[in-house]
């Protein structure tokens, strides 16, 4: 995803086009299929190639004892978690339960963001975000703004480059380093691990992000492709058009597009019957576990 900057001011608000916007995202609502999703447990998609035996407790990465920094001394962010049963690349959540999570990729507009995490949590929406090291680097203070809003912070590499351009050293040291990062400013290397610049793990990369503590990658079945929109009505429909029960929505954190698209979309999650949620939530950990002080 690309990370083009906006001004915020002209973004705080939707303003006297919501009722168009509305409309928009009610057209698109009318071809989705609804909250309605066959019960069963939690689906999820293997990479070409592997099965379920490529599922793994987290390493010693993942549960040695550390001292968080002064900044994360009130809480540490939640460790990761294996889910038994469940193969490396999580799509979505069981469809049998009213809830959905919303993804987004930590990186662009400091100040979007921001504004992206109160909309949420003034709809009462916990939400996942999967951060870029070097983006933390330059705003350390969002990794603690994340985690005191009762959301989850997890790692979307350093630099964001794509993986499979790298050689395995090079891709190993991408997800490392922001690993690194994390635990200094959270106590914690993430709930979770997302590639970049696609949710795609290859073999290799499974076994990289494995060994740097991370027992499973975040997919996702919904893309809301805000990265590309300039319109609200594009995401809305996107979104709106394929959520439901047990949904992984993609987005992005510090976009304009995003920011202005949140309330309709968090209207229309509320509509449906539906809660948002972590992911580490939406696949079965209390939401009072997930904020609790990790190991």
């Amino acid at each position: 995803m690309d990370g083009h900057r906006a001004p915020m001011g002209r973004r705080n608000a939707l303003g006297a086009g919501a009722g168009a916007l509305a409309a928009a995202l009610a057209a698109g609502c009318a071809r989705s299929d609804g909250a309605g999703g066959a019960g069963g447990p939690a689906a999820v998609t293997r990479p070409p190639g592997t099965s379920s035996a490529t599922t793994a407790t987290p390493g010693p990465t993942a549960t040695a004892a550390v001292t968080p920094s002064p900044a994360a001394s009130r809480a540490a962010a939640p460790a990761p978690r294996a889910f038994p049963g469940l193969p490396f690349r999580i799509a979505h959540g069981p469809r049998d339960r009213p809830r959905v999570a919303l993804t987004f990729d930590g990186r662009g507009d400091p100040d979007l963001a921001r504004a992206a995490l109160a909309r949420c949590e003034q709809a009462g929406a916990h939400v996942t975000v999967l951060a870029v090291g070097a983006w933390l680097a330059d705003h350390p203070g969002l990794a603690r703004r994340i985690l005191d809003g009762g959301h989850e912070i997890g790692n979307h590499t350093e630099h964001h480059l794509d993986l499979a351009s790298l050689d395995e050293r090079a891709a190993y040291e991408e997800i490392a380093a922001c690993a690194r990062r994390l635990r200094r400013l959270t106590g914690s290397i993430g709930a979770w691990f997302r590639p970049s610049p696609t949710a795609y793990a290859s073999p290799l990369l499974q076994r990289l992000a494995q060994r740097a503590g991370y027992p499973h990658v975040l997919g996702c079945d919904v893309e809301s492709l805000d990265h590309a929109a300039t319109r609200v009505a594009t995401v809305t429909r996107k979104v709106a058009g394929e959520l439901r029960n047990g949904s992984v929505v993609e987005l992005s954190l510090g976009r304009p597009v995003t920011v202005d698209a949140l309330p309709l979309l968090l209207a229309e999650i509320g509509r449906r019957g539906l809660r948002a949620v972590t992911a580490t939530e939406l696949l079965g950990r209390p939401a009072a576990d997930v904020t609790r002080t990790a190991r």
